[in-house]
């Protein structure tokens, strides 16, 4: 895979930065993507009483069906080592191959969320997954992370 700013100048990926917010955890939740290099398309939402990982789920989700029936692969850049590792590291595979239960034979947490990102993901095809480090001055990420703040304080 090639680096982030290539990607984003390429005619065959489409980059989409996502991120999830929840002040309290749990509690008011918002979550956002915006496509690089411009930050445009993009959106955002939020629920009244969530988690941060539920919105990192989320805002992946969201993204991932906007650009479904584009052509072109879809690389996702998350500062969420949940969201990523679950396609990189092939945490899915486990889950599934377990019922569902994690690696400590516990209920996987947002199984609502994740079987609808893993069928998508798993349908679609030409999905990627990259993580970027949160707060580190990458201006997408900063972007999607100031998206998906507002929105949890907003409600």
């Amino acid at each position: 895979m090639t680096e982030r700013g290539d990607d984003a100048g390429r005619d065959d990926v489409v980059v989409v930065y996502t991120d999830g917010a929840c002040s309290g955890n749990p509690g008011p939740g918002g979550w956002a993507w915006a496509v690089a290099p411009s930050g445009e398309p993009s959106r955002s939402g939020a629920e009244g009483h969530t988690t941060n990982q539920r919105m990192e789920i989320v805002a992946a989700l969201d993204a991932i069906k906007e650009f479904a029936d584009d052509p072109r692969t879809i690389l996702v850049v998350s500062d969420s080592t949940y969201v990523v590792k679950c396609f990189n590291e092939n945490w899915w595979k486990g889950w599934l191959a377990r019922g569902w239960r994690n690696s400590q034979r516990q209920p996987v947490a947002n199984r609502d969320l994740w079987e609808p990102l893993i069928e998508l993901v798993n349908s679609r095809g030409r999905v990627e997954f990259e993580w970027v480090k949160g707060h580190s001055g990458d201006p997408m990420n900063d972007l999607v992370d100031a998206m998906a703040v507002a929105r949890a304080q907003s409600g």
